[in-house]
């Protein structure tokens, strides 16, 4: 065989593999050799391997309650904060310092794993921001920029399986 033709088969056989590497990554499976996490645009060393992260740990409660039809609660999680206290480092500008991570369950205690919904955060300086929820790990996330601390003003809009329910619940920022 011609070093062309051999050559020519390692490209073809490797964009082949390429899809099985990417969805073993999606699948949780970031510790294979070369694999890195990724959050926000954000490269993160260390980041998926082994084990991984439940954000539902982690960060301060900010609102626990009724939202709708389901039983919720949130979190915010201080990014950098996260990052640092995982042993990661990020390499990059964070366009978002925060991430507010919401959990639903309905009136079976069943968690709630697919919608979509919105957050209109409003900060200390009375400007808004909104930012699309995403099902992320068991819970609807969304990063979001809180630059100053003071107080910040959540409102969320939520809908899955045909209901809607909103919660409006503030978070002061030290």
């Amino acid at each position: 065989m011609s070093t062309k033709r051999f050559f020519g088969w390692v490209a073809v056989l490797s964009i082949l593999a390429l899809p099985m590497y990417a969805s073993a990554e999606m699948k949780g499976h970031g510790g294979m050799s070369g694999a890195g996490g990724e959050h926000g645009g954000m490269k993160m060393e260390g980041h998926g391997q082994s084990g991984g992260h439940d954000m539902m740990k982690m960060g301060d409660k900010a609102f626990s309650g009724k939202i709708g039809p389901w039983q919720g609660t949130a979190r915010i999680v201080d990014m950098k904060a996260h990052l640092e206290a995982s042993g990661m480092k990020a390499q990059g500008a964070m366009p978002n310092s925060h991430h507010i991570a919401f959990r639903l369950t309905d009136a079976a205690k069943k968690p709630v794993t697919e919608g979509k919904g919105t957050v209109t955060v409003t900060g200390p300086d009375k400007k808004e921001t909104r930012a699309e929820f995403m099902v992320m790990q068991g819970h609807f996330g969304a990063d979001v920029n809180l630059p100053t601390p003071g107080k910040y003003t959540f409102k969320t809009e939520i809908e899955s399986g045909g209901q809607k329910g909103g919660a409006t619940f503030s978070y002061t920022l030290k």
